[in-house]
């Protein structure tokens, strides 16, 4: 088992919710594949896109519906300063996941991060679980909850 999905997995159980997580045959690096492979709509996606504050250099993790896109000028009034892409090797450094496979918890060291309010319209939505093939679910309100993850309207 990976270090990546290690971790997720015991995120997940140290905050007593179920390992909910399923290795898929497939890639689920994409909303759609992740959807396809869950059999759920694509909004119960949760994708983790993160960006790098221009000012303090940070990462901030937008956990945005599957599909949806994130608005850069929502964004950055959200994280208070303008925002660019974060580049791969600062995504693995910081938080400990590939790109493809970047979880909403078990973060190296958790960023800042805020929820898309569509994700709150569903029981049950799924992530990634450290991996390009594994993901979990959850309830949006517990993810917020461990992902420390502030609700605002960032999208398009």
């Amino acid at each position: 088992m990976s270090k990546s999905l290690k971790r997720v997995r015991a995120a997940l159980l140290a905050a007593a919710l179920p390992d909910t997580i399923r290795e898929m045959p497939e890639s689920t690096r994409t909303a759609a594949e992740a959807a396809a492979a869950a059999g759920c709509e694509i909004d119960q996606i949760t994708k983790s896109i993160l960006f790098a504050g221009e000012e303090s250099g940070s990462l901030l993790l937008f956990l945005t519906a599957g599909g949806n896109q994130v608005d850069p000028a929502k964004a950055s009034a959200a994280a208070g300063e303008p925002l660019a892409r974060a580049d791969a090797g600062q995504v693995r450094a910081v938080t400990g996941f590939a790109i493809g496979g970047v979880a909403p918890i078990g973060h190296l060291t958790p960023p800042r991060a805020f929820l898309d309010p569509r994700l709150l319209d569903f029981a049950e939505v799924w992530a990634a679980a450290g991996t390009p093939r594994h993901i979990f679910s959850i309830a949006p309100q517990d993810m917020a909850r461990l992902a420390g993850a502030e609700t605002v309207a960032f999208t398009a």
